[in-house]
């Protein structure tokens, strides 16, 4: 996009972490906001730092779990904007443990947060971006979105999934005023990991090492300059675009490490006695 003053933006998951730092870097660049989230507090905190950079702001609720209120916020946002400029798909949820031992529940509400929401926003907005001189969309995926580990299959699935759609999408309107960026972001340091699911298997969350970790305000200024550039596709941190590299060249070498962990594993899962095995018992 040439410029993104007097824009205006819709960001789901506003309310803190990246999609909060993404909202203030735009409104230090001139854009009006549409700003969307589950915490009503959040969102007014959010809404005042705005409105001191001198640019318009309205919030609404939404749990973009449920369709039936993302499509009720669209509806809302064009018709006190008229139109949108920018699609910010933010909000996201995670899950750590493991797969075997994960509810249904808990996998349906990551795949319509992660997944299914960000389509669904895209599919209704299509026609209002489509329709001014220049328009964008920005997926937050991960990088666990271009490279899979254990104990995150489902968040995973999402995020690749997220990366296919926004592939497709760029590819769809390459010939049109529309971009389309996925950002992968590897750790960021906000309360994802506080606020995530976890199976029975653990008692908390895992959090990552603090040498891992990147600032949101330092992904909101990567976004930013993406979206400046229609960049299809940005991997932030050194260890993440070297592990995608891994993967990208030498794909074997990652799936060895993670089968020498094969054997302690195995061991871990106890498997049932067999009949036979608890009549010789008896």
């Amino acid at each position: 996009m040439q410029t993104l003053k007097n824009k205006t933006a819709l960001i789901t998951g506003a309310a803190a972490g990246i999609g909060r730092a993404i909202a203030l870097r735009l409104a230090d660049e001139g854009t009006n906001l549409y700003l969307l989230d589950i915490d009503p507090l959040g969102l007014s905190e959010v809404a005042i730092a705005v409105k001191t950079r001198g640019v318009s702001v309205t919030t609404r609720n939404c749990d973009v779990s449920q369709l039936s209120e993302i499509t009720a916020s669209v509806n809302h946002g064009l018709n006190c904007w008229r139109g949108f400029d920018l699609l910010i798909n933010n909000a996201g949820v995670t899950y750590y443990g493991r797969t075997d031992q994960m509810s249904a529940e808990h996998c349906e509400h990551l795949l319509a947060v992660n997944l299914h929401a960000p389509m669904h926003f895209t599919r209704l907005l299509l026609p209002t971006l489509l329709s001014q001189p220049e328009a964008h969309v920005l997926n937050v995926s991960s990088f666990f979105g271009l490279v899979g580990t254990r104990k995150l299959a489902a968040y995973s699935a999402c995020k690749f999934g997220l990366m296919g759609f926004s592939e497709s999408l760029r590819a769809e309107y390459a010939r049109t005023n529309l971009g389309i960026t996925a950002i992968c972001p590897g750790f960021v340091a906000t309360d994802f990991f506080d606020s995530g699911l976890h199976g029975p298997d653990r008692h908390a969350p895992k959090q990552p090492p603090k040498w891992m970790l990147t600032s949101a305000d330092k992904v909101a200024v990567r976004a930013v300059n993406a979206i400046r550039r229609d960049e299809a596709v940005v991997v932030m941190q050194h260890y993440a675009k070297l592990t995608h590299l891994t993967k990208r060249l030498l794909p074997g070498l990652i799936d060895f490490a993670n089968h020498l962990s094969r054997k302690r594993f195995a061991a871990k899962v106890q498997t049932p006695p067999t009949a036979e095995e608890r009549r010789f018992a008896a």
